[in-house]
């Protein structure tokens, strides 16, 4: 008998850390080969674990709801005959002082690696102070005591930084595992504040016996997490534009069964819209950009986010990776591939990862226009609104005169923080003008 460590894999660009969902085998179950064990969760997509040998599990070394890091052993799985190679290797026997010594110094870096949790903290902390806080070691005890000179009081990039530099220099003492005690005594008058002074804080929340009251799942509580934090980080303003896109929908019904066909794909209008984007992104660079601090990060590829609504209500943001080089049917392709594997929750974490831009159709539900929220760290994303017989002005050369056309509006909310009027309202009118000039000769 040989005992094999099952790891958390590596699950894409990026991604160093999983939550265990839920153990899809118990210990002494029976696992074959390739079998999923347990469901993980990343800040995107959920996935499963398989076992890379036949055996039973033995032993569960985190429990559901856990967060793993990549590389970390998760479960103990005993197998027939002979173990890999690499467990054996790793089962080589050794001299007891030496096993010893090994395991204090693996639970002291274990001990010293050990993840830091924010999400307790009732303050606000950028994502970047917060990876900045995690890989020095700062604890959220620290971080709370940082005297922040952002807006309300916020720890910047600068401060967290400076506070690093200070405790490294002596300046200011790193906090013991002792000094934990006085922080329970802190936080034990505000346990014991009455009732009433928490209700005076938060608006009265009324229940009754006809009343459900459901706690979010853990992806909704994701998304709400980064809808607050980007309106906290970013300044957002709006710019909209109404398209005439007539000639889009008399193309795309002339050829789509066509298209349908000939490329065993569905032509819808996202596509065609993605298409526009990309060309508008490309003449202006400004758009493609995030922000880091007072840093401005200009993105070499242009990866567009496309927003999806899943089963459940939900929504993901899968990622087209360079949507510039794509032609009509390649764009078809990757929009009803990535939209498809979302609905089916078969995403891999590299779909959601990298994205530079954002495009969100709100008009499959029926919105005329909206205002969308910036997806971080991105500065830019543009809704389209639902397509409409509308009457409108045509000029011509003999005079004007009302007619049927199909139109629909195109919403851009990009961060003000970087992105000026000037080049947020031309970007998104130079998205319109490819869609109007769009050549109803063309072939697809």
């Amino acid at each position: 008998m040989a005992r094999f460590e099952l790891k958390l894999p590596k699950m894409g660009e990026s991604v160093a850390e999983a939550t265990i969902t839920n153990w899809l085998k118990e210990v002494g179950d029976r696992i074959e080969a390739d079998e999923a064990v347990l469901e993980i969760a990343t800040d995107k997509v959920d996935s499963e674990v398989p076992s890379e040998v036949s055996g039973v599990l033995v032993e569960q070394l985190f429990g559901k709801d856990d967060l793993v890091q990549v590389g970390q052993t998760i479960a103990i799985i005993e197998t027939e005959g002979d173990a890999p190679a690499a467990t054996v290797a790793e089962e080589v026997a050794v001299p007891a002082e030496v096993a010893e010594i090994e395991k204090t110094i693996e639970a002291a870096t274990e001990a010293v690696a050990a993840p830091q949790d924010y999400s307790g903290s009732d303050k606000f902390f950028s994502p970047l102070v917060k990876n900045i806080a995690k890989e020095e070691g700062v604890s959220i005890t620290e971080l709370e005591n940082i005297s922040g000179s952002g807006k309300d009081g916020r720890v910047t990039k600068e401060d967290i930084l400076k506070y690093i530099e200070d405790r490294k220099s002596g300046s200011v003492a790193a906090p013991k595992t002792e000094a934990v005690a006085p922080k329970t005594e802190i936080v034990a008058p505000k346990a014991a504040e009455p009732v009433v002074q928490k209700s005076q804080q938060a608006a009265p929340v009324s229940v009754n016996g006809g009343d459900e009251i459901i706690e979010m799942d853990r992806m909704r509580k994701l998304i709400s997490g980064y809808m607050v934090a980007s309106v906290q980080t970013s300044a957002h303003v709006q710019s909209f534009i109404e398209v005439d896109v007539t000639n889009i929908v008399k193309w795309r019904d002339k050829v789509k069964v066509a298209f349908e066909k000939r490329e065993g794909e569905k032509l819808t209008f996202t596509p065609i819209m993605m298409e526009a984007v990309a060309k508008a992104l490309k003449d202006f660079p400004g758009m493609n950009i995030s922000v880091d601090g007072d840093y401005i990060i200009k993105k070499k590829n242009i990866n567009l986010g496309m927003a999806a609504a899943l089963p459940n209500g939900n929504l993901i943001v899968p990622v087209i990776k360079n949507a510039d080089q794509l032609n009509l049917v390649g764009m078809a392709k990757a929009v009803n591939d990535l939209g498809g594997r979302a609905k089916a929750g078969k995403l891999k974490p590299d779909d959601t990862q990298g994205g530079t831009y954002t495009v969100t159709n709100v008009g499959t539900f029926g919105s005329v226009f909206g205002t969308p929220i910036i997806n971080q760290p991105q500065v830019g994303i543009l809704a389209l609104g639902a397509i409409r017989k509308v009457p409108a002005v045509i000029e011509t050369p003999e005079g004007d005169f009302i007619g049927i056309r199909q139109k629909m509006f195109l919403s851009h909310s990009y961060d003000h923080r970087v992105v000026d009027g000037a080049l947020g309202g031309s970007f998104v009118k130079r998205v319109a003008e490819y869609l109007e000039a769009f050549d109803v000769e063309r072939d697809f």
